[in-house]
């Protein structure tokens, strides 16, 4: 490849962790016109996820948890577009643009880094009830639901309609399902004292999580300490519980509980992005790529993968379990994409890839303001000085100094003045009262 007379054409699809820091790479150790680097994504933006629960309850400003892809990377070419199909036979890439016209996109080298999407279940009334909890937008959408479900609440003479308004349900006992609760809960926690009519034993949060623990990342005794914390905020949390039915906002539980919630959040699971079915590479039968200990997708050494779409030897536990993958988690995401970006120079100067080895540093969570848990570097920690380990990782793992220093801010000027609790509702709906004052 690197006695190519033309640049190499090196097509990233995706612009998350992965897509992020390979470019991020690529465009630092690149030589001029030694290659050329095209990130394609359906959004313009890098989403930083840890930070969203964050973001949705108003202790961080929401634009501060992305990286605009055209900022970041000034020496690539980033297309706005969504990736419809992959045909490496014929070393193309069909992506639909945000126009909306068909464009087919030649590459040298491919990244495939289309991550995850949420893994939605057969339950009825899921689809039309349900709001995910991967993007910037349902997190912001999230933030002034909850807030307008308050306002409602505050205003309404219906006592059934108030407590079917202020009965928040969250589905999944992951990372993201318990610092979104968490977050969330402390946010409207805090509000309630704004609201003359509303207290905070008003409000209800349900938990319900199939299996038998909450928060598999880290060790049971941590999971079980976690429960407990929030059980003692008053948060009902069902374990061993799957989720029957949505239908209409009134909830069914397999235990048989049945509630009215006007607010249902799911965080059950991820799965591999559904375009790579669309494709001529191999998967394995969760949907992910196949891929090698150097990043490499199996059979095809000019493809390469990461993240939460790729099924990644994990070297460090083989020896124990031959077929161990790593874990699809933002950790292994950035190490892998900046190891993927220093194999492909490799191989562009005619070396050979190096494997990908790294071993789990741990998990940290926050459960709300000045409230967390990790279990890091063989120490369980809990309360106060995890809550503070929680945001001292992320802040250094959050791309960019200008990100960095912006959340920084962000956590300085709410220690000072306390988080935003207001609702900009209207967001969700911008031309409601346009479309009114054209009736008058």
């Amino acid at each position: 490849m690197a006695a190519k007379s033309e640049p190499t054409r090196i097509l990233i699809l995706g612009g998350g962790y992965v897509g992020l820091y390979t470019a991020l790479g690529l465009q630092k150790m690149l030589r001029a016109n030694e290659a050329s680097v095209t990130v394609v994504d359906p959004q313009p933006h890098m989403t930083y996820q840890p930070f969203l629960p964050e973001a949705a309850a108003g202790a961080i400003e929401p634009r501060h948890v992305v990286v605009p892809l055209r900022r970041a990377l000034r020496r690539c070419h980033v297309l706005t577009a969504r990736v419809t199909k992959i045909e490496h036979e014929r070393k193309s890439v069909t992506v639909e643009a945000a126009d909306g016209h068909i464009e087919q996109l030649s590459y040298d080298v491919l990244v495939v880094a289309l991550g995850s999407v949420a893994r939605i279940l057969p339950i009825p009334g899921l689809a039309e009830q349900g709001i995910a909890f991967k993007t910037i937008g349902e997190a912001i959408y999230l933030r002034n639901h909850v807030m307008t479900k308050l306002d409602e609440a505050a205003s309404t003479l219906d006592p059934d309609l108030r407590k079917r308004l202020l009965t928040f349900t969250v589905v999944g006992g992951g990372f993201a399902g318990i610092e979104a609760l968490a977050e969330l809960e402390d946010m409207t926690r805090f509000a309630t004292r704004y609201y003359e009519n509303i207290d905070a034993d008003d409000i209800r949060w349900v938990l319900v999580e199939a299996a038998g623990r909450i928060l598999p990342e880290v060790r049971e005794t941590l999971g079980v300490w976690t429960a407990e914390q929030l059980e003692k905020r008053g948060i009902e949390v069902y374990l061993s519980t799957a989720a029957k039915s949505f239908e209409n906002g009134h909830v069914v539980l397999s235990d048989g509980t049945e509630f009215d919630s006007d607010t249902i959040i799911w965080t059950a699971g991820v799965k591999a992005n559904p375009v790579l079915a669309n494709s001529d590479l191999p998967v394995d039968k969760r949907g992910r790529l196949q891929a090698t200990a150097g990043l490499q997708v199996v059979g095809h050494p000019d493809v390469w993968t990461a993240g939460d779409n790729a099924a990644v030897p994990d070297l460090s536990r083989t020896e124990e379990d031959p077929t161990a993958t790593c874990p699809p988690n933002a950790q292994h995401a950035v190490r892998q994409a900046r190891h993927l970006a220093k194999n492909i120079i490799r191989v562009l100067r005619g070396g050979t890839p190096k494997d990908y080895v790294h071993k789990n540093l741990g998990a940290v969570a926050s459960l709300g303001l000045h409230k967390g848990v990790a279990d890091a570097m063989r120490l369980k920690i809990k309360g106060f000085p995890a809550w503070l380990f929680h945001r001292a990782y992320h802040v250094k793992a959050m791309p960019t100094f200008n990100r960095k220093v912006r959340i920084l801010l962000d956590w300085a000027l709410g220690g000072l003045f306390r988080r935003e609790v207001v609702s900009l509702g209207q967001i969700n709906n911008p031309k409601e009262e346009f479309a009114r004052a054209s009736k008058s």
